[in-house]
């Protein structure tokens, strides 16, 4: 009798530490995804969230298919994989973009599809790379107590982000991810598949390590290939995901009379520009020109260390080795809410992104830098004479229109505007209008376009709603969706006595996205920010679900009051009240809003999972819920991001209702199920 024990508790061991290799191996391969797609698929990296929704569903199919079925599915898991990767790199794919309502910053002509037949496309391969890892997680996971399960499945969740993470801060090229994953599916598949996933997992490892041998670097924001120039204007260019980026350009001709990189040196020929903070500054230029104009010290504040190394080892000037420069490796947004320094010049230099601070979000890298309380930030820098200035190919007269709007309501005049070639051009505003020399003054084309804010940071949005190119890719995925649901043969009236645990997961994703938009503002739009966020919403899911494990009685009205009382706090404390706090008492009180609703939340669903009849049913419906919460994000578009609290405060109200009709929170305190008494005492 105590052989068999101990049999079955090695037994149970085993199918942890491999539910814990799945749930990694799952979270990695979405990360590296969304990387990886996004720097190879043309413009994909403005609409990564695509990448995300399409891994919901593919992992709640994964978990939905039935036990008995689906095992196809497990076998063939490195196939399609291995395919969208041998035919991106073998037929370069671009998402062709064209709106009138929105901006992407862009010097290639598209050709391809349109986006709304690309990206479900992608979408769907997606999908199904991700659901062959979720029927094997899911495997696992129906094998172990539900919250044991859940438990490991989180620890796997941390080690896959926090390794990403890890490789990221190491720039390790495409090929060092593809080999992990693909040491962790054989490992997965067993030995009985070693061929089988062998193959096309080699064939993957192949095109990614021919990626690698061409030139590219990575930095944690972007693939970059370097060229060299035999232009006398500019010694090397820059691609970033495939986009031609920045120009490393010699002195001369960054010197002009019509060169951008002047001008708020001439529109400011009082000022000393002794002082001078560059925000963007990537390779170097700006950085150059502010030493030949006597620059006593420069701030070079660059967000990418990779585009800084590059022009730290090629600018033909140098700019980077003057002992008067120094480089900050940091959001510009962050940078100005952290220093105390006053400057005559403040330069937002080119800060155009070519990508999303978050799968899970619409927002920019640069976004934050464009609203209202930025430019006010920016303006609190400066000296009494001193002067802001901002240049961009803007592309649409309405943008240029928004942002010297806002300059003309923060400095209370209008701003100074140079344009070069079309829609291209220099903002230059002085604290006073005698602190700026125009050549011409900036009048409106037509009807100013509202200022961006910290709510609503979306300066490239022309009104306040969803553009029709989302509205029409949003539409081909849920069409994509129900054709997905329905040929895996999963029975939807089955899963809808888990409608509470669909809507815990479309509430919990917009919570998420809402808390991640919260730390790129409070702490700026960084990949390690991002990053710690991520997992720290992970540590605060796998804190709810221990302290639910130890509990003997659950009271699910107690717990929904406090859900509903820590969104009630989230929702009456304004940004600004948590920026204007110094650096310790910001990060308190961040961890506290974003955190303490997540708790909340976490346990009443890990009390509900404890009690699902079908657990692994119940997480895949809770995925699913996910998705959705991830296509309801795009309403931050019309509303901003604080009114989503009011909508995930909806949803949870929904998942309690429900749970009235499933046996749940009717009102009285649960106890643990035996299954879980066993699982604490082991």
């Amino acid at each position: 009798m105590r052989r068999k024990r101990s049999e079955t508790g090695l037994a149970d061991s085993s199918v942890r530490w491999r539910l814990m290799l799945a749930s990694t191996t799952m979270l990695f391969v979405e990360l590296a995804l969304i990387r990886w797609t996004g720097a190879n698929v043309v413009h994909l990296s403005y609409f990564s969230n695509f990448i995300l929704l399409g891994s919901f569903l593919g992992i709640g199919i994964g978990f939905l298919i039935p036990a008995e079925r689906g095992q196809w599915l497990k076998r063939w898991t490195p196939a399609p994989l291995a395919l969208l990767v041998v035919l991106v790199r073998a037929y370069p794919v671009q998402v062709r973009q064209s709106s009138e309502q929105v901006i992407y910053f862009t010097a290639v002509k598209t050709t391809g599809f349109p986006e709304w037949v690309t990206l479900p496309a992608i979408f769907l391969l997606t999908a199904v790379i991700m659901a062959g890892i979720g029927k094997i997680t899911a495997d696992l996971f129906r094998r172990l107590p539900s919250l044991d399960a859940y438990r490991y499945d989180l620890l796997g969740s941390i080690i896959g982000s926090a390794s990403f993470a890890l490789l990221s801060w190491l720039r390790a090229p495409s090929v060092v991810w593809g080999v992990l994953a693909a040491a962790a599916l054989l490992i997965l598949g067993g030995r009985r598949n070693t061929l089988l996933y062998g193959i096309p997992l080699t064939a993957m490892v192949v095109a990614l390590f021919m990626e690698t041998t061409n030139g590219i670097s990575w930095s944690p924001y972007y693939k970059i290939q370097l060229k060299a120039s035999r232009s006398a204007t500019r010694a090397y260019g820059i691609s970033a995901n495939g986009v031609p980026h920045q120009s490393i350009m010699p002195l001369p001709a960054l010197l002009q009379q019509n060169s951008p990189y002047r001008q708020a040196y001439d529109r400011t020929p009082h000022n000393p520009h002794k002082r001078v903070l560059v925000i963007g500054a990537g390779n170097g230029n700006d950085v150059a020109v502010a030493l030949t104009r006597g620059a006593a010290r420069v701030d070079a504040v660059e967000i990418d260390p990779r585009l800084q190394q590059i022009g730290a080892q090629l600018h033909p000037a140098k700019p980077y080795a003057d002992p008067r420069v120094h480089v900050h490796i940091d959001d510009g947004r962050a940078f100005l809410e952290r220093t105390n320094a006053k400057y005559d010049l403040v330069v937002l230099a080119l800060p155009d992104s070519l990508t999303l601070v978050s799968g899970a979000s619409n927002l920019r890298l640069e976004s934050y830098l464009f609203t209202r309380q930025a430019f006010e930030a920016a303006r609190e820098h400066l000296t009494p004479h001193g002067a802001f200035a901002m240049y961009n190919y803007y592309r649409k007269s309405w943008l240029i229109d928004r942002f010297a709007g806002t300059l003309d309501d923060v400095y209370g005049h209008a701003p100074c505007m140079t344009t070069f070639n079309k829609n291209a051009a220099v903002l230059v505003a002085g604290m006073t209008t005698a602190d700026q020399s125009c050549e011409r003054v900036w009048q409106p084309s037509g009807a100013v376009p509202a200022a961006a804010t910290d709510d609503h940071p979306f300066p490239y949005l022309l009104h306040r709603d969803i553009p029709t190119l989302y509205l029409g890719a949003l539409g081909a995925i849920l069409l994509v969706t129900i054709f997905s649901v329905r040929l895996t043969g999963v029975r939807i009236r089955r899963t809808l006595r888990y409608a509470d645990m669909f809507l815990l997961g479309a509430a919990f994703m917009l919570l998420e996205t809402k808390n991640v938009i919260g730390f790129a503002l409070y702490f700026g739009t960084t990949w390690l920010v991002n990053a710690l966020v991520f997992i720290g919403v992970l540590l605060a899911v796998l804190a709810a679900v221990e302290v639910r494990r130890r509990m003997l009685r659950v009271n699910q009205p107690l717990l929904q009051l406090l859900l509903f009382g820590t969104l009630a706090v989230a929702w009456i404390v304004p940004a600004d009240a948590v920026l204007s706090l110094p650096f310790a008492g910001r990060l308190a009180a961040a961890i506290a809003l974003a955190f303490a609703p997540i708790f909340c939340a976490n346990l009443i669903f890990s009390d509900r999972l404890a009690s699902a009849p079908d657990p692994t049913s119940a997480f895949g419906a809770n995925l699913l819920g996910a998705l959705t919460g991830g296509t309801l994000e795009y309403l931050a578009l019309v509303t901003g991001y604080q009114a989503l609290l009011l909508l995930v405060a909806a949803l949870y109200l929904g998942a309690c209702l429900a749970m009235r009709f499933t046996g749940r929170g009717q009102g009285g305190p649960t106890t643990r199920s035996p299954e879980e008494s066993v699982a604490l005492r082991n």
